[in-house]
């Protein structure tokens, strides 16, 4: 038997808004990082809002230049919710592709790798529907922000 495979449902676009990375120096596993997340917008066809100021993305940039990304942050709605999201993933590309969006230059998404999975969860029984919901992201990173495109795994 085989069973139809999953589709995507695009939930939300997030720009995330940055400060600016706060250097840690070498770790256990590589190069690590904090990049404090202060803001942003959440726009789309399930959820909309703004990006609270609290959280961060936790990084690990390994030999060769993979970025681990390790972030926790919340939203709030539109209509009030708070919605946490702690997205996993990973950004790699061709060195000189990461050399120029590390250096904050405006380099096109398609050019690089940046996948993520997102967990989201709400006490608020309106958006109860994300605590039972896989979802994934693309993205790109820019100067001061990312750029992450939600999808629902249906």
């Amino acid at each position: 038997m085989t069973i139809a495979p999953p589709r995507l449902a695009h939930v939300c676009d997030l720009t995330v808004a940055l400060d600016p990375i706060r250097e840690m120096g070498q770790g256990r596993a590589g190069h690590r990082r904090i990049i404090p997340i202060v803001g942003g917008t959440v726009s789309g066809p399930r959820l909309n809002g703004r990006i609270l100021d609290v959280g961060a993305d936790w990084q690990t940039i390994f030999d060769g230049g993979m970025a681990e990304l390790d972030t926790r942050y919340a939203m709030e709605t539109d209509d009030g919710a708070v919605i946490e999201i702690i997205n996993y993933g990973y950004r790699h590309g061709p060195a000189e592709v990461i050399a120029a969006v590390g250096r904050g230059e405006d380099v096109d998404p398609a050019d690089y790798y940046m996948r993520t999975q997102a967990r989201l969860e709400t006490g608020d029984a309106r958006y109860d529907w994300v605590n039972r919901t896989l979802f994934v992201g693309t993205g790109g990173r820019r100067a001061a922000s990312v750029f992450v495109s939600l999808y629902a795994v249906e």
